[in-house]
């Protein structure tokens, strides 16, 4: 009798175990709701409650949190880029606007130095650390970068905080850059300025603990827009700071473009930023096909010359 109760009991426990073993596995198989909440496998082989993934994390089609081991792509290196080339398009344009004509030059290689080496810091800062090189997260939708906007509701009782860095780490590779920027010039351009140009650069100095925080807060809220929309800002940006350019110092010909440095330098600037927008817009997807469209560069500083003796006020007046 004794012995049928020790098997009866014996199978109970066989029958109890078999099932909590498949509520574990109905566990932690289960997906996580909303789109970013996942599941980060433990060393013991089981799996947390869903929630925001680890930072370099971000959850798949099963909710588990997977490591970020992608390589940047072709645009998102033009995306950082872009974010590199707008702040030393105005330390450049500040520069220009305060500093003396004499040192201006200085001041100008300065800034390069100053942004080209806080973007080489901020690649050797970001995993894996000490090199060039980035593993990252896809880029798959806008939403990626607004990730506290998805938050998901169950049973609409409560909130699931799964907010991260689901772009990783693109979003916070540009604050680490502007970080290290400000760090560099608060540095050395003052040194530069107060010993070789008489505090001549103090001015561009005051602009950019002006401008570096309001770029801050810009990518801080519109980080994804501007990821999207950037090649059309390039091309927008440049075509209308030419026109602007030469309205300002009443260009109207070839032949007062080369008769200064300056103006030579400057429709450079705005060619090679030009160039950036095409090639940031065709990806350069096909190199047949999208390459001779970089012969367009020059083509908003001819069509300026070529209409503007049709905007003379002038000509209208005398009508009159």
């Amino acid at each position: 009798m004794n012995s049928r109760y020790t098997l009866c009991f014996v199978c109970s426990l066989v029958v109890v175990s078999i099932f909590a073993s498949v509520g574990n596995a109905q566990a932690d198989s289960q997906v996580c709701p909303g789109i970013y909440c996942g599941k980060t496998l433990l060393e013991n082989k089981t799996y947390t409650q869903c929630g925001a993934c680890p930072r370099g994390y971000i959850s798949d089609e099963s909710s588990t949190c997977q490591p970020c081991d992608d390589v940047p792509s072709f645009y998102d290196w033009l995306y950082l880029s872009f974010m590199v080339l707008a702040s030393i398009v105005l330390h450049w344009f500040f520069i220009d606007w305060f500093s003396n004509r004499q040192n201006i030059v200085l001041f100008y290689i300065s800034a390069l130095v100053e942004c080209v080496g806080s973007a080489l810091l901020t690649l050797v800062m970001v995993e894996p650390v000490g090199t060039l090189s980035v593993r990252s997260c896809h880029t798959r939708r806008l939403s990626d970068w607004y990730t506290m906007l998805y938050n998901p509701h169950p049973g609409y009782t409560s909130t699931l905080y799964c907010t991260q860095e689901a772009v990783y780490p693109l979003y916070t590779m540009v604050f680490m850059y502007y970080a290290v920027s400000l760090c560099l010039m608060l540095l050395f351009r003052p040194l530069l300025s107060n010993r070789l140009c008489k505090n001549k650069g103090a001015a561009s100095i005051y602009a950019a603990l002006y401008f570096i925080p309001i770029l801050v807060v810009i990518h801080a809220v519109g980080a994804g827009l501007i990821y999207y929309a950037f090649p059309y800002i390039v091309i927008v940006a440049s075509v209308l700071t030419n026109a602007v350019y030469f309205a300002q110092r009443d260009i109207q010909n070839v032949r007062q473009i080369v008769s200064s440095k300056r103006n030579i330098l400057i429709l450079c600037g705005h060619w090679i930023v030009h160039a950036f927008g095409i090639i940031a817009i065709t990806g350069l997807k096909e190199p047949l096909v999208h390459g001779p469209l970089l012969s367009l560069t020059p083509t908003p500083a001819i069509f300026y010359l070529l209409t503007v003796k049709f905007t003379e006020p002038s000509k209208f007046q005398g009508g009159h």
